[in-house]
């Protein structure tokens, strides 16, 4: 062997070593827990973003979420209230079945029929009123008036096989129906621990490079550090803010990074009359919710100080929010600007909403989804003790906040929402809009905000085809809601991903960690 090829040997080795099994093998440290399997379970980015790799979707979307065929190679309007998609023809699940027009029917079948969603897919195919097989491979699907998003939207959910079409969510997390047409197929899923993937060779797309794929969800974010420092792991996401500095400078780690569509935020119980965890200071119960008022509201949203967590808890790896999405996404406003804090105007408001003693409060908060997720909640709730709103943290796992907080038992709530279409309809339809299961609207909406007006721009934009005149409505929701106080916008995240030296990673503004994505320098 001469020494140029015991070189390559060496170099070959130092990138694929570091704890894989071998060269073909991927291991991603998540940041994040994945709830469950059934794609259609629970809206959240981290259950999308494991599914991603077992399911195909009609429309899908690139690094920078701009729409590109999956399992519909084109699509068009056919008429004002008609999408027609041409499907992909060839394509098999994971089991050697073709998948065909029926997958289709039985996928919007049972998206809205899923039990127990913590966050329905539904939002995706609400405005669907007819599902029209043409052929097996050509299908179109109506609705009551003009969609012009539906090519959007339909890159927003997984399509299933036929025949699991009512399947419980246990038959997906046990692998009986995680069959889908993605590039690799189930191996193991063990809650709270890993998911375990193998290639799929019989994939329509490009072979992906990695043979074996494990997901470990580390959500501690110091275990997740040393697991890719000690080459336990990758690639890891959700950089640690704390460590975000030392890993950039670090030779043997390769960090990537782009601005978030993911907005952190405060919801409120703005619809009881009594909410369950606001009291007077001695803790009796008080008259009214004075979270139902929008001075209030506002009192809050200016109290706190959002640069101040963005360089203090976040260290720089974050941008104030004034609203659901960054500058440039569609649907933006332009006029709306970060909150400025203003304790002392804060505390003039409280009293003149009758609440010069304040009140108690209990911010209840995941603490391992969202990256510094208990930290921010702390530093908002002494924000808030400084304007006499007495205020405690119940931080708890995400795997038993979201459930609780579906069952409406908070009054207020830290959440992060990640615009899975990349424009402002997706979290207006999603949390600000009434809660309304029929027309799939407010299916995150857990502080039961409703705005009558913002409903009917909302509604007005998804109806509207041309492109400028459905920004303008959507920037009108958006103000509307924002000046309401619907929602208290705390700081955009900046999405971060480590890799071993050797690996690198496109970054993604959906937050998504894909396997596809991570390529070795060979």
């Amino acid at each position: 062997m001469t020494i140029f090829a015991r070189g390559m040997l060496l170099a070959a080795f130092t990138a694929f070593s570091a704890g894989s099994a071998s060269a073909a093998d991927l291991t991603i440290g998540l940041g994040g827990a994945v709830s469950a399997l059934d794609p259609h379970y629970h809206n959240v980015a981290t259950n999308n973003m494991v599914t991603r790799h077992i399911f195909g979707r009609l429309v899908d979307q690139d690094a920078k979420q701009k729409l590109v065929p999956d399992l519909a190679e084109s699509w068009k309007a056919i008429d004002d209230t008609t999408w027609e998609f041409k499907l992909r023809k060839g394509v098999k699940f994971h089991d050697g079945s073709d998948f065909d027009a029926k997958d289709v029917v039985a996928t919007l079948s049972r998206v809205p029929w899923v039990p127990n969603s913590p966050s329905s897919f539904s939002i995706f195919t609400g405005q669907i009123i007819e599902t029209k097989v043409i052929d097996a491979h050509t299908v179109q699907l109506k609705t009551a008036t003009p969609f012009p998003l539906m090519p959007t939207f339909m890159a927003g959910f997984a399509i299933i096989s036929d025949q699991f079409e009512r399947a419980p969510t246990e038959d997906f997390n046990s692998g009986k129906a995680a069959i889908g047409t993605g590039p690799f197929k189930y191996a193991q899923f063990a809650r709270g621990d890993r998911i375990e993937l193998a290639r799929f060779d019989g994939f329509w797309g490009p072979k992906p490079d990695w043979e074996k794929v494990t997901i470990k969800q580390i959500t501690n974010s110091a275990a997740r550090v040393a697991a890719l420092l000690s080459g336990d792991v990758q690639i890891i996401d959700q950089v640690p803010t704390a460590d975000f500095a030392r890993l950039k400078k670090d030779k043997n780690v390769n960090v990537s990074s782009v601005v978030s569509n993911r907005v952190i935020y405060l919801s409120m119980d703005t619809n009881r009359d009594q909410t369950p965890f606001v009291t007077a200071k001695d803790g009796k119960p008080l008259e009214k919710n004075p979270l139902k008022d929008v001075r209030v509201r506002k009192a809050m949203s200016m109290a706190i100080n959002r640069p101040a967590i963005v360089d203090r808890v976040m260290e720089g790896q974050a941008i104030a929010a004034a609203q659901f999405l960054p500058d440039g996404f569609f649907g933006t406003s332009k006029t709306l600007k970060v909150e400025k804090f203003d304790a002392d105007g804060a505390r003039k408001l409280m009293a003149e909403a009758g609440y010069k003693d304040g009140f108690a409060l209990t911010i209840h908060s995941p603490n391992d989804r969202y990256l510094n997720d208990e930290k921010i909640t702390q530093a908002v709730a002494q924000m808030f003790s400084r304007i006499g709103i007495q205020t405690k943290v119940e931080a708890i796992p995400f795997a038993t906040y979201s459930p609780r907080a579906t069952k409406l038992e908070f009054s207020m709530m830290l959440w992060g929402w990640g615009s899975g279409t990349g424009e402002v309809s997706s979290p207006l339809r999603s949390f600000i809009a009434t809660y309304d299961p029929k027309k799939g609207n407010g299916p995150s909406n857990r502080g039961r905000y409703s705005n009558p007006r913002v409903d009917e721009l909302l509604g007005q934009a998804l109806q509207t085809v041309d492109d400028a005149a459905r920004e303008k409505l959507l920037q009108q929701a958006t103000e509307t809601a924002i000046l309401d106080v619907a929602i208290i916008p705390l700081h955009y995240n900046i999405n971060n991903w480590a890799t071993r030296a050797g690996f690198t990673y496109e970054p993604r503004t959906d937050e998504s960690t894909l396997a596809t994505g991570v390529k070795a320098k060979r």
